[in-house]
């Protein structure tokens, strides 16, 4: 009976936590699906010029991720401790760093958006089309940088559904605008490319604004300026010692996996529109796998800060269980969908036959990338254990997946899909190393002061 109850109460809190924060998840890869399934219905073009352009606002959102699970790490114990002033100190250091770096992005689309571009391309086609979606969506990039952080505040003080509502809001938001802009519905011409790019804008600043008067709220955390001007040293200190492994990882694996793009890049205009679906399905269907992570991560780190190390310890060999589970289920459903897909992708006769053959890789890939978005980015996180993270990534993708890529793609030259298989090896690869690692339970630590 007792056991009962013990696991009665773990899932209770596990869900509590994974379900918003998958469904939040799934509604910011629906704005994606939503831009490509539109835009597509114009012209094939178009979908791989902003899919290009979109690695841009992937290698931020890398920077940001590493950056919310840094503030996860310490905010998540430092609420389960209850030191709510220590969580409004981590709130005010957070923004600090992410505000400029959010500016300089913002320049970048503004002043060099066909420098950025040629990065991923040679095909001026897509250079202009990219060009026209960076310089409207650049000013949505100074705003996410505010507004993630304020969602992950939100996510570690018991507030995840109401982050979940507000994400969701500006998905909405941003979907219906879309058509609105896209296609040019009521009074409004049709804007093509930049339509995309103007409702992503307008979405970010109802999401800031609502987020804002969110904060304001009694009983919420608060933003101080007191905490802004005059920084907790200790806590920066920490802060740092845990999240630089992170901010290190994410941009290791980021870059890695934006040369996964500069190689498709290079193969085509049929093989940039397939792995842009393929990317798109299997950013839908992971969303679950990703909420565990996430999740799994506060959960263990609310046990951790409040000194329960051996419950910690059990929650995470149940959330490495469920995490198998649930990327087998997860590969099932993509392979179920996969006709659904390919009959509704506005795409050529060669790409249609790229996109079948990806989504079969995908199916098993999600084994994979469960398992890894689990331990690594939450379990592993959730205690300080971050090197590990960078040492696994920086050895497969630069060592093996990225220089087996560009050999198969540029000095083999290898079919498309045998590129494809190449480069999605990556999680597969790590999952003896991770295991290993778990099972040293170096992330069992309590790392509140």
């Amino acid at each position: 009976m007792n056991t009962l109850k013990k696991n009665s109460e773990f899932y209770s809190k596990l869900f509590s936590l994974v379900l918003p924060i998958a469904f939040q998840q799934f509604m910011l890869a629906a704005v994606n699906a939503s831009d490509a399934l539109m835009l597509g219905l114009l012209d094939q073009d178009s979908l791989s010029a902003v899919s290009l352009a979109g690695q841009v606002q992937f290698v931020f959102n890398l920077f940001l991720a590493a950056i919310t699970i840094g503030a996860s790490m310490l905010a998540a114990q430092y609420w389960g401790k209850g030191d709510r002033d220590a969580v409004e100190r981590i709130l005010a250091l957070v923004l600090k760093i992410t505000t400029p770096v959010s500016l300089a992005v913002f320049l970048a689309a503004q002043l060099c958006p066909g420098l950025l571009m040629r990065i991923f391309t040679r095909d001026e086609v897509l250079i202009a089309g990219g060009v026209r979606y960076l310089q409207v969506v650049g000013l949505s990039y100074l705003m996410t940088g505010i507004s993630q952080i304020f969602l992950c505040i939100l996510k570690n003080s018991g507030q995840a559904m109401k982050s979940t509502v507000i994400s969701s809001f500006s998905v909405v938001l941003n979907i219906f605008l879309n058509a609105v802009f896209i296609f040019g519905f009521w009074i409004f011409p049709e804007m093509g490319i930049a339509g995309a790019a103007l409702a992503t804008v307008i979405a970010k600043a109802a999401e800031l604004l609502w987020l804002f008067a969110e904060s304001c709220r009694e009983g919420r955390i608060h933003l101080r300026m007191r905490y802004v001007i005059h920084t907790d040293p200790l806590l920066r200190k920490d802060f740092w010692k845990y999240t630089t492994p992170v901010l290190a990882n994410e941009m290791v694996w980021g870059c890695g996996f934006t040369m996964y793009s500069v190689i498709m890049g290079h193969l085509g205009s049929d093989a940039v529109a397939a792995n842009s679906i393929a990317n798109i399905v299997k950013n839908l269907i992971a969303c679950f796998c990703s909420g565990i992570g996430n999740g799994g991560g506060i959960l263990v780190g609310n046990e951790l800060g409040q000194g329960n190390l051996e419950k910690a310890r059990s929650y995470g060999g149940r959330l490495c269980r469920i995490s198998i589970v649930s990327g087998i289920i997860s590969g099932l459903v993509l392979l179920a969908l996969s006709p659904l897909i390919l009959s509704v992708s506005n795409l050529s006769d060669v790409s249609a036959g790229y996109l079948r053959g990806m989504l079969l890789i995908c199916s098993y890939y999600m084994i994979g990338r469960a398992v890894n978005a689990t331990t690594i980015a939450g379990i592993f996180c959730a205690g300080g254990d971050s090197r590990f993270g960078l040492l696994c990534d920086t050895v497969v993708m630069w060592v093996i997946a990225v220089p087996l890529g560009l050999i198969s793609a540029f000095v083999l030259n290898l079919p498309v899909l045998a590129v494809y298989f190449v480069i999605s090896l990556d999680e597969m690869v790590k999952l003896p190393a991770v295991y290993r690692h778990y099972k040293k339970y170096a992330w069992v630590k309590d790392l509140t002061r």
